[in-house]
């Protein structure tokens, strides 16, 4: 059972920009759409966890539903997926230890977890087992930080780095346990 992070960052740690803009993910050109490991990591998952900001985000991308892995929204306020995502997402309330435990009782034991908020949360439960972020090669100034604060630190090895299109950088952690 892993609960994975797959994330891109700017150099300074930010996955959004000072507007919750994502343009700047797309600053280095990519015109044979390598994927940087993105189907061999998303082939390994049974579900996404995502917060229900995260959420919304990909609600209004100009786009088809991008997920073929069920999806979990964590979320206190949202109580029902709107209508047009019915099927393709479900609501999923509570402490986050008890989310991952009813995950796990009903069958997902690789979980995606996605979005600022609940990615900090996760990590402050020590309930993030891989991280694999990439780093693009831009500087913010400012945004939605990747981390946030912890109470102890949390210690992860490094498995492997890679660089894609001559200026991406990724690296995969493992939680030490």
């Amino acid at each position: 059972m892993t609960n994975s992070v797959y994330i891109a960052t700017s150099l300074d740690g930010y996955i959004a920009d000072k507007n919750g803009g994502l343009d700047w993910l797309e600053s280095v050109p990519n015109p044979e759409n390598v994927d940087i490991g993105w189907a061999d990591f998303i082939a390994h998952i049974d579900a996404l966890v995502m917060g229900r900001t995260t959420f919304e985000t990909v609600c209004g991308f100009d786009m088809e539903w991008p997920y073929t892995k069920p999806v979990f929204v964590l979320s206190n306020t949202m109580h029902a997926i709107p209508i047009a995502y019915q099927g393709k997402a479900e609501c999923l309330p509570g402490p986050l230890e008890q989310v991952v435990e009813t995950l796990h009782q009903r069958g997902f034991k690789n979980l995606y977890i996605d979005g600022g908020k609940t990615i900090q949360g996760f990590l402050q439960a020590d309930l993030i087992d891989d991280l694999i972020i990439t780093r693009i090669p831009v500087v913010l100034g400012g945004g939605i930080p990747l981390f946030g604060s912890l109470s102890e630190h949390l210690m992860f090895e490094h498995v492997s780095t890679k660089v894609a299109l001559n200026e991406l950088v990724q690296t995969h952690y493992r939680r030490k346990r």
